[in-house]
């Protein structure tokens, strides 16, 4: 009897590992290739890919644990595999990019990953594959920042740690596909302050985390890193107004106190 699609992920992903190719292309390209074969054998495809998301995540992440190495690369690559392949089988809507980005965080803190880490390279991956699998930068990006806020409530993690490096890694994924890096940085930033407002999150702790990650993003690429900071206070400002008006005053407070010596401005704030 042949490999399952799920047991082939596993198999697959520890070729890659242990061989001297590219990890990431070739992690997305055995993820991509088991996720459309298990989405086209599934009844119901809108209904099966959360599940087949969660599995496929699961076994690419018993290989990392398997060989010891390569989880940062190898998350990267699970990702823009997972959306690849559902997208040609059925729609990629954001709840799948939620359901994926959950999955690989949820995947490698069961392993014993720094999530941190992990969550950037994740950032990166939905980033540079959330338009080519037609999902909008901006909706992909408020998911991707609000699943990773959740997420790391449920598990436990380090909230601050991984805003800062989810918006760093979404920077990136945005130059490597030539995207607008200020939206991205905008809706991230929006994303997190939703989240926070919405599982009891620091919303302070968070802005301040969004527009550091914003900062350090933009230097990696020789970006104005006043124009990240302002951006990443705009989109947490736009959140906070749907949250109330503590909410507004802590992002106008860590705007002005500025992070890493950047001071932000908040763009269409009429009172700053």
């Amino acid at each position: 009897m042949g490999e399952g699609p799920v047991t082939k992920v596993k198999n697959g992903v520890l070729k890659v590992l242990r061989g001297t190719g590219a990890i990431v292309e070739g992690t997305a390209e055995t993820v991509k290739d088991a996720t459309v074969a298990t989405l086209r054998g599934a009844g119901d495809v809108v209904s099966g890919a959360g599940e087949v998301v969660s599995q496929v995540a699961t076994s690419a992440f018993d290989a990392v644990n398997e060989v010891g190495t390569g989880l940062i690369r190898t998350s990267k690559g699970l990702v823009v595999g997972l959306l690849q392949g559902v997208g040609e089988v059925a729609t990629v809507t954001t709840g799948v990019i939620s359901d994926t980005v959950r999955a690989a965080l949820r995947g490698s803190g069961q392993i014993g990953g720094d999530v941190t880490k992990t969550a950037g390279a994740i950032a990166e991956g939905v980033i540079g594959t959330t338009e080519s699998v037609g999902v909008g930068l901006s909706e992909g990006a408020f998911t991707l920042a609000h699943t990773v806020v959740t997420s790391a409530k449920d598990l436990g993690s380090d909230l601050i740690g991984t805003t800062a490096a989810t918006m760093s890694g979404a920077i990136t994924g945005a130059r490597e596909v030539g995207a607008d890096v200020l939206e991205t940085v905008r809706s991230t930033a929006r994303g997190f302050v939703t989240g926070a407002g919405e599982v009891g999150g620091d919303v302070t702790k968070v802005t301040a985390a969004a527009i550091g990650g914003a900062i350090d993003g933009a230097k990696k690429i020789g970006l104005s890193a006043e124009d990240a900071a302002s951006a990443a206070a705009t989109g947490a400002f736009a959140a906070a107004e749907e949250i109330g008006e503590s909410a507004v005053h802590a992002v106008r407070d860590v705007a002005a106190a500025g992070v890493e010596g950047v001071k932000a401005v908040i763009l269409g704030d009429q009172d700053t």
